[in-house]
């Protein structure tokens, strides 16, 4: 809009290059983007490219358009009524995916790839065509002989039809492939080749998805559309995704990532947690839910806004840093917070990291403009006896002393009955922890 009435000054340009430096030269008089866009990455500084600013929540979806597959009334009786096979029962993890691709989270898609998209996908990290950046597959296993292309099959969960797929085709998958592709590995030691390699069957399905209804949870989900109405807009909205109960070193990352030099002030951040299926030795999402809802009561800070995602983790690391990030784009966020070793995981073996402490965070920031989204690098933060929490540099300088717990010993504290100090977990989420132990 701002450039509507000076379509003019593009017409000599020869060549894309000059169209941007005309654009670049043109920006900051418009007050959209001010001074020099070409800003240096930098993981020990909050450095990031200079993006245009708009309307927080209103932010362009991924790929353009917020897709929404839902139907109700007349259109979901049909729906239902074209189906010509017998329905199809789904897994959790299944069911998590049908909800994000009918709601828009999984936006552009409009329903479970097809072979060439998961392939392309898979080496492109794109999906094919519009060349729109995707970070996994998002894909629809069985053992079902009789789900062939031409078919149309209701999707059930929990005695609920959620959708119905028009199965366009269905393919073998090379399985060791598609874990290197994904999660760099094929080992059985890493989580995400475990659940393709063991939980998902010897067939894909893909095709056009229509959503029918969403899970019956235990956590309330909102789906993109919804949850965009509540945020403001005319603020930036900083993501915080997390997988496990908020500690106090959580809670000090994504309270402080407000203030970082590429967050404008008076902003908010959406805690947006998975409650999906996550790897085996996580706590499971019910328990997760009922410590976000505690510490939601405990904080009642009308900065933190609060949020919970129906989605399956895969622990892939990079690739998985930019899932998470369009995802949250698809939410109207405009920032992104990233943990050293984002969605990592561990040899279930040797326990060595499979990823390193900042291949999601260089990943993320490599992509961050071609997804119109800002990364906020989280800052390395330790509690000390002299300035509580404080960054490591600051306690370096200073000679600070710092006070460590280490998550084994948390554990047995917790399942011991022992008393947990404060500077580590809120004592509201410590009780409901231990109900559950």
């Amino acid at each position: 809009r701002v450039l509507k009435g000076n379509v003019a000054m593009l017409a000599p340009c020869r060549t894309a290059v000059r169209s941007w430096n005309k654009v670049a030269a043109f920006l900051p008089r418009t007050g959209v983007l001010a001074g020099n866009s070409q800003t240096s990455f930098s993981r020990n500084t909050w450095a990031q490219p200079t993006f245009a600013r708009g309307m927080a929540a209103r932010a362009t979806p991924h790929g353009g358009k917020l897709v929404d597959l839902m139907v109700t009334g007349a259109e979901k009786d049909a729906a239902i009524k074209k189906c010509n096979v017998p329905e199809l029962e789904l897994s959790e993890r299944q069911a998590c995916d049908v909800e994000l691709l009918t709601t828009g989270a999984f936006s552009p898609l409009d329903g479970f790839m097809n072979e060439d998209v998961w392939k392309h996908v898979l080496d492109e990290m794109r999906l094919p065509g519009s060349n729109v950046l995707f970070g996994l597959p998002v894909v629809l296993d069985t053992d079902r002989s009789d789900l062939v292309a031409g078919k149309t099959v209701a999707l059930k969960f929990q005695d609920q039809i959620i959708g119905v797929l028009e199965i366009e085709s269905a393919w073998k998958p090379d399985k060791a492939t598609e874990c290197k592709q994904s999660y760099g590995f094929t080992t059985l030691e890493h989580p995400g080749c475990r659940m393709i390699a063991m939980e998902r069957k010897h067939t894909y399905i893909g095709g056009k998805l229509t959503g029918t209804g969403t899970p019956k949870r235990v956590y309330p989900v909102m789906g993109p559309a919804a949850l965009r109405e509540t945020l403001p807009g005319t603020k930036d909205v900083v993501a915080f995704q997390c997988r496990n109960p908020i500690h106090r070193a959580h809670y000090e990352l994504f309270i402080r990532a407000l203030d970082a030099p590429n967050v404008e002030k008076g902003s908010v951040v959406l805690v947006h947690p998975t409650c999906g299926p996550t790897q085996e030795d996580d706590i499971d999402g019910v328990t997760r839910f009922k410590t976000y809802e505690v510490l939601k009561k405990e904080l009642n800070d009308k900065r933190v806004h609060w949020a919970y995602l129906p989605y399956s983790m895969h622990m892939a690391g990079p690739r998985e840093a930019i899932q998470h990030m369009l995802i949250r784009k698809n939410y109207g966020c405009t920032h992104f917070i990233i943990g050293r070793d984002m969605a990592g995981c561990k040899s279930s073996i040797t326990g060595d990291d499979f990823y390193g402490q900042y291949d999601a965070q260089d990943i993320a920031k490599k992509h961050s403009k071609e997804l119109d989204m800002q990364v906020v690098p989280s800052l390395d933060i330790l509690y000390t006896e002299e300035e509580g929490y404080t960054t490591v540099d600051i306690a370096k300088a200073k000679k600070l002393h710092p006070v460590k717990l280490s998550g084994t010993e948390f554990r047995r504290k917790l399942r011991a009955g022992e008393e947990i100090p404060e500077w580590f977990a809120f004592k509201s989420v410590v009780d409901v922890l231990r109900e559950s132990v």
